[in-house]
């Protein structure tokens, strides 16, 4: 009898015994690495309208999940996150946006730097009116010291 049971595991092969555990140090480094792809990633995927944004040494702000952005592009179209707005709906989009109670999302305007102050003016007039007053303005952030030192070249 004690043949046969040598027998039988003489039939297997000799090597490694089957582990019962698992080497979690391969999993924890494809997760870092997945986060740090994410990580780099997740602040690129916000911009979906292509704007030239004028410079500004102005520190970044936190991102807030609950925030809308604003663009307004080079030809002077509004658009609500990555939706462009038809012209004259602006208003009726923003009530859209605005919750029946509480407070109401914060606002990011981006706007085109070749666009003319008056148009920018006019889409942060309808933001007030609509009862979004906390708005942040995105600008790039490569302005030069000398640039706003504090007039133009052209001033007198």
């Amino acid at each position: 009898m004690a043949m046969g049971l040598h027998s039988s595991r003489r039939g297997r092969s000799r090597g490694r015994a089957p582990m019962a555990e698992i080497n979690v140090t391969p999993l924890v480094d494809v997760m870092l690495v997945l986060l740090i792809i994410f990580m780099v990633t997740a602040p690129l995927l916000t911009a979906g309208v292509p704007l030239e944004l004028p410079d500004s040494r102005a520190n970044p702000l936190d991102q807030d999940p609950e925030q809308v952005t604003i663009s307004i592009d080079r030809d002077g179209y509004v658009f609500i996150d990555r939706e462009r707005v038809p012209v004259g709906g602006f208003p009726a989009a923003l009530e859209e946006l605005r919750p029946g109670t509480g407070t109401p999302p914060q606002v990011t305007l981006r706007a085109d730097k070749a666009l003319d102050y008056g148009r920018v003016m006019a889409v942060m007039g309808e933001l007030n009116r609509a009862g979004f007053n906390s708005i942040s303005l995105v600008t790039s952030g490569g302005a030069p010291a000398d640039a706003v030192s504090g007039g133009s070249a052209d001033a007198p």
